[in-house]
This record gives structure tokens, C-alpha cells and sequence, in this order.
């Protein structure tokens, strides 16, 4: 795959699937990928193994190479969340993060606080959500040691401001949580310190695809508290209890899935084939195109209009009485969306095609048929 027309056409699913941001449905050569490395891991031959094994380098160079990193400097991980553990449980001083980010980073903020003693968790509450440069220069204190946000909101689509936020924070270090925009937001990561994310919603890598990258700050100034047998150098040390690895290696558990890793470098080759930034200003049109319906039949929307400050994610915010009507009508079109807490997230990919959003508009204007106003 090298052009975005290849990468267009390897969406093959059935018109309909709004929900990228909830779960991608795996592409064609990851499922091909994963079926081929199955029979390998099947075949009891030790050059077998070591040749599906072999994923696991090359999914941490990919990584290495959009982010504009040393492949050393990345560990892969189970989940965004076991990185972004791996990143929070050996800070020390005050933390800052937005109470209304993903649990991923709530709950394990609170969870270090609560049992190590040595972070001082400081919630941000903008009005709106967003997590702006402003809002975290404004909550800076003289005792902040790091900031986390996630890169593009889970609840509104905000895309946050990376260079703005390391503008402000000085060389306090900053935690990203990337899952709802790594390969599809073209951003330069070098401005945060740790960044995490899985292949499971946009990269259409499936499940357990998790990584994480620290930048010699971080390395320098996090501890590996959650470390294991793998995180060290050299062979399996036995009979010896060694010292954490000096690289990002330090800040993993155990050994990574082979399989896994399989599926991950498979997707991320297509991105770097395509180019981040082709994808980003597709997918842009297609949340432009999302925004035209909403806007067309009076549905409220969230998400920020500037291009800059969004990602693949669109969210309506329809009256109270109104919640319930629309998303029926958007069930019964045959459109997957995600409906939470009187919201509707709806979430494209480069690969939506007229189909699909002709059915959006359709139901759109069955919903708006019905409306009381």
C-alpha cells in the first residue's frame, strides 16, 4: 500500500460503522497478517517463531519512526492505559489532569496518589471540557511536576494543543494519552514526554496493541515502579535481581505478544506508506462532512469547527427530549454510533465513504421530520 486510494479501498466493511472511536474493525491485511503468523506459531519450527517474533522490533521502529524517535525509547504495552500506568505510577509531586478525561487517565491517577503517597493529583474543570494552554497555565503551580491530556477528547472531539501546552508548562513533563488520534492526527509528539496509545480504535490493529514512548526527560525523571523480569538488559536474568534497563525497556512486565505485535506493525506500515498528515487532512473533510448533516437539520455540535482543534470525532449535543428520538433514527438507518450521557459521538475514518454518509444525512432528516420544537 503507498497512495491514499489504496488505503481508502481497504475499508471493506458494510456502510454504516460511525464508531471509530469506540472500535476499528480490523483491516484486510491485518486479518491476513494475523491468519499467516497463526500457521507459523502453529508449525513447532524454532525459525518460525523467531520470524513472527521478529514483529515486535519492527512495531516498536514504526512508532519510533512517526513519532521522530529512537525505536529504544518506545515500549510496547498491552493497552494505553498499562502505559500510561507504567508513565503516572513513578511520578512524584503534583500532577495535573482534567477530571473529565477517559478513566484511563482519572482512575489511575487516583490510584497512584491513593497508594504511593508521593503524587499530588490537581484536577482541572474547564466549563467546556477542553484542556487548554490557558487552563493549565492558570492551575501551574511552583510544586507541578506534569501535566496528562489526552491528545484528542474522548467526550468532545477537542483536539488538545501540544506545543501550546509545553509553551506553558516549561520542562515540566507532559503525558499524552493518544489512543483517539495516533496515525490519524498529525501532531509533532516530541512536544509531550510520554506519549500511549493502542491499535484497537483507529490503527485497525485489534486489541492488545498498546505502546508507549518516553523522551529522555521522562526516562530520566520517572521511575520504573511497575517494572519487570523483561524490563531489564541483557538475557533472562537468573540466579540475579538486575537494575531497570536504562531504555524504555524498563517500563514493561513481561514479554510482548508476538501476535499482537504482528497485527500492530502491519497497520502502522500502512500509515507510514499514506503519510499522517494525508490522512489528517481526509479525515478532516470527512468530520467536515459530518458537521454539514448536524448543521443541515439544527443538531448542536461540540466538536471545535477549526480543523486544528479536532480530530476524528463528532459529537452532538442535541436537546434532552431529543437524545433518545435521534439516536433510534440513527439505528434504524444501520449507522453504528456511540450514545452516552445524552451525547451522540460519531466518529468517521478515512475510509467512510458517500454510502455511509448519506445514510447519516437520512437519518438526520427522519429525526428532524419528528422533532417538537
Amino acid at each position: 500500500m503507498t497512495d491514499l486510494d489504496s488505503y481508502q479501498a481497504s475499508f471493506d466493511g458494510e456502510p454504516g460503522y460511525l464508531d471509530w472511536a469506540a472500535f476499528g474493525p480490523l483491516s484486510p491485511a491485518v486479518r491476513a497478517e494475523a491468519q499467516a503468523d497463526t500457521e507459523l506459531l502453529g508449525s513447532g519450527r524454532r525459525s518460525s517463531i523467531e520470524l513472527v517474533g521478529e514483529h515486535i522490533r519492527e512495531a516498536r521502529e514504526l512508532i519510533a519512526e512517526l513519532i521522530g524517535t529512537d525505536a529504544s525509547q518506545v515500549a510496547l504495552q498491552p493497552s494505553t492505559t498499562y502505559g500510561l500506568m507504567q508513565a503516572i505510577y513513578g511520578l512524584a509531586g503534583e500532577l495535573l489532569v482534567g477530571r473529565g478525561e477517559f478513566p484511563s487517565l482519572t482512575v489511575t491517577a487516583t490510584r497512584a496518589s491513593d497508594a504511593l503517597g508521593s503524587i499530588d493529583l490537581k484536577w482541572l474543570e474547564p466549563e467546556d471540557g477542553f484542556i487548554t494552554p490557558d487552563v493549565v497555565r492558570d492551575a501551574l503551580t511552583d510544586d507541578t511536576r506534569a501535566v496528562a491530556v489526552s491528545l484528542v477528547d474522548f467526550r468532545t472531539g477537542y483536539r488538545a494543543d501540544l506545543d501550546g501546552i509545553r509553551d506553558v508548562i516549561g520542562d515540566r513533563l507532559l503525558i499524552v494519552d493518544a489512543i483517539q488520534g495516533f496515525g490519524t492526527v498529525d501532531v509533532d509528539y516530541l512536544a509531550a514526554d510520554v506519549v500511549c496509545s493502542n491499535g484497537y480504535k483507529w490503527l485497525r490493529a485489534g486489541r492488545g496493541t498498546g505502546f508507549a514512548w518516553f523522551s529522555e526527560r521522562a526516562l530520566e525523571r520517572i521511575a520504573p515502579v511497575l517494572s519487570g523480569w523483561s524490563g531489564t538488559d541483557g538475557d533472562l536474568p537468573v540466579d540475579v535481581v538486575p537494575l531497570p534497563a536504562s531504555s524504555a525497556q524498563a517500563f514493561t512486565v513481561s514479554g510482548f505478544d508476538a501476535l499482537a505485535a504482528a497485527r500492530l506493525a502491519t497497520s502502522l506500515r500502512d500509515i507510514v506508506d499514506v503519510g499522517v498528515a494525508t490522512i489528517d487532512a481526509e479525515l478532516s473533510a470527512r468530520t467536515r462532512d459530518v458537521m454539514f448533516f448536524a448543521d443541515r437539520y439544527e443538531v448542536p455540535v461540540l466538536t471545535p469547527r477549526d480543523p486544528e482543534r479536532r480530530g476524528g470525532i463528532v459529537t452532538l449535543a442535541p436537546a434532552p427530549q431529543d437524545t433518545a428520538p435521534l439516536a433510534a433514527s440513527l439505528t434504524n438507518h444501520g449507522l453504528s454510533v456511540t450514545v452516552r450521557n445524552g451525547l451522540v459521538r460519531v466518529s468517521p475514518h478515512v475510509g467512510t465513504g458517500a454510502d455511509t454518509l448519506r445514510l447519516f444525512g437520512d437519518a438526520l432528516a427522519a429525526f428532524s421530520s419528528t422533532r417538537v420544537w
